[in-house]
């Protein structure tokens, strides 16, 4: 392992010259700066984590807060999580992950200490218990989500009310008259998570904007649960012809329950969805959907969070508009 005294003995240079050339506490001239960084480059030497938290007062460390409640898609979350760890090392951080569901106490416990630098929150409700202490921490904080007054907050997330609403919007332009949501689990919206609600206001809206008669409908997310929500909406809405799902894990299951009882995708029932891309292209038929940007989510709300590390101001909402990609799973009404 290379040492500080290797890179002052091939610089040239005493090993507090090096620490100073690292931590920037004291000033060296430009010439003998660049020879100790051509030193460190040539010997591949890479500063102690500790050292470097002591030199600079920081820990470089960001946590990641993503409780793992019930109805959470596991699968997705880990896609936010995944980019938010490689974006972070970027920055040459690592990422504490808590999941456990411990509300105020668990950022508190978090800030209070110098474990991390800077927070992440995930799963935001849209009367969130924990921006009052989010908003009085002395350390910066990102939400992935918008909660409904997010003043003094930097939050980020797909437009997630714009993409309820695309959805809906391309059923109505293929001619579509009676539609259906399919939503995530009901523990989601009992909690009032952000992301869900705002889906069925988009939805909603556009629904009743387009003159649509429309449904909505909280699904468990198991095959049985899509079975019986198939069966519910034939039974009560037999003039449904397209359905709009926000529910990753019971997408495909969906689409089998529907061609068991007897309606062909897309010939009688169009399906738009809201999901990861690699989802919608894997289903037995590929279906329009909404992409659901984890990797861009998670790298710009990194971003953010170093900006405001830095001292750089931020804008306090980013909202990512919805991007839909069309395949084989919608068709003109009359087709």
């Amino acid at each position: 392992m290379v040492k500080i005294t290797d890179v002052a003995r091939y610089a040239g240079v005493s090993p507090s010259t090096v620490s100073y050339a690292l931590s920037g506490k004291r000033p060296i001239s430009e010439e003998t700066r660049q020879r100790v960084e051509a030193a460190i480059l040539e010997l591949g030497y890479r500063p102690h984590a500790g050292a470097r938290a002591l030199a600079s007062s920081r820990s470089n460390v960001l946590a990641l807060v993503v409780p793992l409640r019930a109805g959470i898609h596991v699968p997705v979350v880990m896609q936010f999580a995944v980019s938010v760890v490689t974006t972070a090392r970027r920055y040459d951080h690592d990422v504490l992950l808590l999941t456990q569901e411990e509300g105020e106490d668990g950022l508190r416990r978090v800030a209070d200490t110098a474990l991390v630098d800077a927070l992440i929150v995930m799963d935001v409700q849209l009367h969130d218990a924990r921006l009052p202490l989010l908003r009085s921490l002395d350390r910066p904080s990102v939400m992935i989500g918008f909660p409904a007054g997010s003043d003094g907050l930097t939050c980020i997330d797909l437009d997630f009310k714009a993409a309820g609403e695309a959805c809906v919007e391309h059923l109505a332009r293929l001619g579509h008259r009676v539609v259906a949501l399919v939503g995530s689990p009901p523990e989601v919206y009992v909690r009032g998570t952000a992301f869900a609600q705002r889906v069925v206001q988009g939805f909603t809206a556009a629904a009743d904007r387009s003159g649509l008669s429309s449904s909505v409908h909280p699904c468990e997310a198991s095959p049985g649960a899509a079975r019986l929500v198939a069966e519910q909406l034939l039974r009560e809405q037999p003039a449904l012809t397209g359905v709009v799902v926000h529910n990753e894990a019971i997408l495909e299951p969906l689409i089998d329950a529907f061609e068991q009882l007897g309606l062909r995708v897309p010939g009688d029932l169009s399906v738009t969805a809201i999901c990861p891309d690699e989802l919608a292209e894997t289903v037995r038929v590929p279906v329009t959907a909404v992409a659901l940007p984890s990797a861009e989510v998670g790298e710009r709300a990194v971003q953010l969070l170093m900006k405001k590390l830095g001292g750089t101001a931020v804008p306090e909402a980013t909202l990512l508009p919805p991007r839909m990609t069309e395949r084989a799973s919608t068709a003109p009404r009359d087709a």
